[in-house]
């Protein structure tokens, strides 16, 4: 009853009977004040069992760049005394379900979704227990009512592929990632707007679907190999499909960067030590789980957020997997070419395999 008086959560309160200092002075004087009026007894704090949790929720845990937001979001989680709980929903409404369940049993602080889909009814549910929710990297359209954070996948995704330009390449395959994502569809428009600036015609028979796994990746690179007029640089929208890459290229008995350019998207720890090592695009996946972590604890604290959506800066990062060509870029054939008016449009449009 306290926390829908003070319009804050159920957490903030317990944070101010027991006397956290993480609390905002306004929002900690109106929920005092409740408390007084109300005839609240405080408890011992010795009596205190329940320990403050950040609930983190991914769809799948089956890739590395997850453990890169744990690892951050555990890093403000020690600083403040707060504990993770990690869970996977695996894009099924019975999971979803179970977890708020569990949810509800502990002393949720917050909650961060990585990537995920918050439906209309889990959204009702979570603004009547009056939690906050951050989500990183939102699927499909920014929710209206929590905050995002994001990295700048367009920017991150035309400096790619400009720097591939820059060697001398022409023709630069692209492998997307699920077209249903806000970063997936960056980075398409990205790899379009590199290749209109330098006036070189969009062709479609080169970009190809993915899904940021090695399969995928892997699958699009031995299509793009077996082309007619093959590409020269492969973009790839994530380390890991770069890394699928690679083995297609194995499997051409071509070589990286000899016959074929390659660049990829995150910069995963094991990208570095990989043969060659891969160029690649920075994404900042802890620093991401940092930022939602902080900006969990401040709005479970009272405060409010600056901006709904941040997007951290992404870098560039020059290895040894991308060359100039070694033949001349050939002139593309008119029929295989997009006309230069369609070519700056949103995308998220693949070539079938």
């Amino acid at each position: 009853m306290i926390a829908r008086l003070a319009g804050v959560s159920v957490p903030t309160v317990s944070r101010v009977i027991n006397g956290r200092s993480d609390v905002a002075p306004d929002t900690r004087e109106r929920v005092e004040a409740l408390l007084n009026r109300h005839g609240y007894r405080r408890r011992s704090p010795a009596r205190r069992t329940d320990a403050a949790l950040i609930d983190l929720v991914f769809n799948d845990l089956d890739s590395p760049w997850a453990v890169e937001i744990i690892r951050g979001v555990e890093d403000v989680g020690q600083t403040s005394g707060v504990g993770t709980v990690v869970s996977a929903i695996h894009w099924r409404i019975s999971s979803a379900k179970q977890w708020l369940d569990n949810m509800r049993t502990r002393s949720t602080e917050g909650i961060i979704f990585v990537t995920s889909m918050v439906n209309p009814p889990l959204q009702a549910e979570l603004r009547r227990l009056r939690l906050p929710v951050v989500i990183i990297d939102p699927a499909g359209v920014d929710p209206q009512e929590s905050p995002t954070i994001g990295a700048t996948n367009w920017a991150g995704s035309l400096s790619a592929n400009q720097y591939l330009i820059s060697l001398g390449h022409r023709r630069i395959g692209f492998i997307a990632g699920p077209p249903h994502l806000m970063c997936s569809r960056a980075r398409m428009d990205g790899y379009r707007a590199a290749l209109g600036a330098a006036d070189i015609p969009v062709d479609d028979t080169l970009i190809r679907p993915g899904n940021f796994y090695h399969e995928a990746g892997f699958t699009a690179g031995m299509q793009l190999l077996a082309l007619p007029d093959p590409p020269t640089a492969i973009f790839a929208s994530s380390d890991q499909m770069a890394l699928g890459v690679y083995e297609a290229v194995r499997k051409r008995g071509l070589r990286v960067p000899d016959d074929i350019s390659v660049v990829g998207f995150d910069d995963l720890p094991e990208v570095r030590w990989c043969s060659p090592p891969l160029t690649t695009v920075r994404q900042p996946l802890a620093e991401m789980g940092m930022l939602a972590a902080r900006t969990v604890l401040r709005l479970a604290g009272g405060e409010r957020t600056e901006s709904p959506r941040v997007e951290l800066a992404t870098e560039l990062i020059v290895r040894d997997s991308a060359a100039p060509p070694r033949r001349p870029a050939p002139v593309p054939s008119a029929s295989t070419l997009v006309p230069r008016t369609r070519a700056t449009g949103a995308s998220g449009t693949s070539a079938s395999p």
